[in-house]
C-alpha cells in the first residue's frame, strides 16, 4: 500500500521540492501551508507521516504537533525548524515529534530520516505481530504496557512521547545489555550517523526526568562510562 504524507510548509518552493521528490519515490504527499489547512487534511485523511515546519502563517508547528498526538491515531511526525537551538528541537520533541531537522537541510537527509521512521514503524508493528494482547514489561516499579503503549511508576501514569516510550521499551527488552549511542540511533531511531549522538543524550535525560525517583541517580536507565547506557537487570542482583 502506498504510503500518504502531509507536508506542512508555507514556503511553496520548498513545499513542492519535498513533494516533487516524495511522489518520485513512491510515496502520496498532499501539501497545507498553514496550521488550519494542515489540520483539515489531517482530519479527511489517514496519513503515516507529518513533516511538519515549526514556523507557520497563523499558528506554530508545536501547538499543531500538540493537536495531532491528541487524537487516537498515531502517525509519525518529522519536525523541520529554521532555528537551531537545543531549547526548540527539545519543545519539538516534547511535545511529540518522533525527529528533527534543522534548515536548510539536504534533500537527500530528508528522505534518509523519512525511510528510516517508517522502518521503525514497520519494525514495531512486526514486532507488535508477535507479541501477546496482555504483552506487559514489569521491572521493580516499573510497569510498561506494550499494546497500550503506557508506562507507570509506582501506579502513577507517566507521559512519554513516543520517541521516548520506543526507547525505554527497548531497553527494558534488553536488560544487563550494554547499547552505545550510534547502537541506540540505530535500533530505536532507525538511522545511524555520526554526529547525533547527542540526540541520544537528550532522549534519556528527559526519560530519567520523568521515571527516576531521582534522575541524578537513576535506578532504571543506568550510564555505562565510556560505553554508553543499559536497562539495569535487576534479575542478576537478587
Amino acid at each position: 500500500m502506498q504510503r500518504k504524507l502531509l507536508i506542512v510548509e508555507d514556503e511553496p518552493d520548498i513545499a513542492h521540492l519535498v513533494q516533487k521528490h516524495l511522489q518520485d519515490a513512491g510515496y502520496d504527499a498532499d501539501i497545507a501551508s498553514n496550521g488550519a489547512a494542515a489540520m483539515e487534511l489531517f482530519r479527511k485523511n489517514s496519513y503515516q507521516l507529518v513533516i511538519l515546519d515549526l514556523m507557520l502563517p497563523d499558528t506554530d508547528g508545536l501547538t499543531l504537533c500538540r493537536k495531532m498526538r491528541s487524537t487516537e491515531e498515531y502517525v509519525a511526525i518529522l519536525m523541520l525548524t529554521a532555528k537551531s537551538t537545543e531549547l526548540d528541537r527539545v519543545l519539538g520533541l516534547e511535545m511529540g515529534a518522533d525527529d528533527y531537522l534543522t534548515k536548510p537541510f539536504s534533500v537527500p537527509e530528508l528522505m534518509a530520516r523519512i525511510k528510516a521512521l517508517f522502518r521503525r514503524i514497520d519494525a514495531l508493528k512486526e514486532g507488535g505481530n508477535n507479541i501477546t494482547e496482555q504483552e506487559s514489561i514489569e521491572r521493580g516499579g516499573l510497569y510498561i504496557d506494550v499494546n497500550k503503549r503506557s508506562v507507570q511508576v509506582e501506579g502513577e501514569l507517566v507521559d512519554l512521547t513516543a520517541r521516548e516510550f520506543d526507547l525505554l521499551l527497548f531497553f527494558a527488552r534488553h536488560p544487563g545489555r550494554v547499547f552505545s549511542r550510534i547502537q541506540l540511533l540505530d535500533k530505536v531511531w532507525g538511522y545511524n550517523h555520526d554526529g547525533y549522538e547527542h540526540t541520544v543524550n537528550s532522549h534519556i535525560n528527559r526519560l530519567r526526568s520523568k521515571i527516576e525517583k531521582d534522575p541524578s541517580e537513576p535506578q532504571y536507565v543506568l550510564t555505562v562510562w565510556g560505553v554508553g547506557y543499559k536497562f539495569r537487570d535487576q534479575r542478576s542482583e537478587s
